[in-house]
């Protein structure tokens, strides 16, 4: 974070898509995102299929899509911090969950058998994957165009109660609609394979 920003401030730079405020955050957690992973991922066999590298990016690559539109509300780096956290165990055991299911299972591999095949693939890194805004765009324009006016009301940081008063229908409501429609466009777009509670 900038020095003399506040995090309320960093984070308005976030969800307005700037690209050194992304670079930040990125360099501020991605170190404890991939601690959290090698922590849990105790099976060395699974490290053929994915590392936390690939982790990292999609649980970032997750985050920057939904925190411009408003999804995440954090006040403070222990907030996001946490939130980070649940996002990486959720990412985690979907990826362990879909390695074991039928053919992907690493437990069928034999040794010096096809385990090549499931080596992960050379991404780009985090901050080049959170600097384009090619991602962000695809999903605004798979928004309606009322989710779009509710993910421009969040992002602009108005509260629920304030958009409720302001479009129509309940805070809780229209939270619930924008939720289901960014979870909708994320699971469109192969993004979003696990969110956290």
């Amino acid at each position: 974070m900038a020095e003399g920003d506040s995090f309320a401030k960093f984070m308005r730079r976030v969800r307005g898509g700037d690209e050194q405020a992304a670079v930040e955050l990125v360099r501020s957690y991605e170190t404890e995102i991939r601690r959290e992973v090698r922590l849990r991922l105790s099976d060395p066999r699974l490290h053929r299929a994915f590392d936390s590298m690939d982790i990292c990016q999609s649980v970032l690559g997750s985050f920057f899509v939904h925190a411009p539109l408003g999804q995440y509300e954090v006040e403070e780096p222990r907030q996001l911090l946490k939130l980070l956290m649940a996002m990486t165990r959720h990412k985690l055991a979907f990826h362990v969950r879909k390695q074991r299911a039928a053919r992907r299972d690493h437990r069928r591999i034999e040794a010096g058998g096809s385990a090549a095949a499931l080596a992960p693939a050379a991404d780009a890194s985090p901050s080049q994957e959170v600097a384009g805004r090619d991602l962000l765009e695809q999903v605004r324009r798979r928004l309606s165009p009322e989710e779009l006016q509710l993910a421009e009301l969040k992002a602009q940081g108005h509260g629920w109660a304030e958009i409720a008063l302001a479009v129509g229908g309940t805070p809780e409501g229209r939270r619930k609609q924008l939720a289901r429609a960014i979870d909708r466009v994320a699971q469109q777009i192969g993004l979003d394979d696990a969110a956290p509670d």
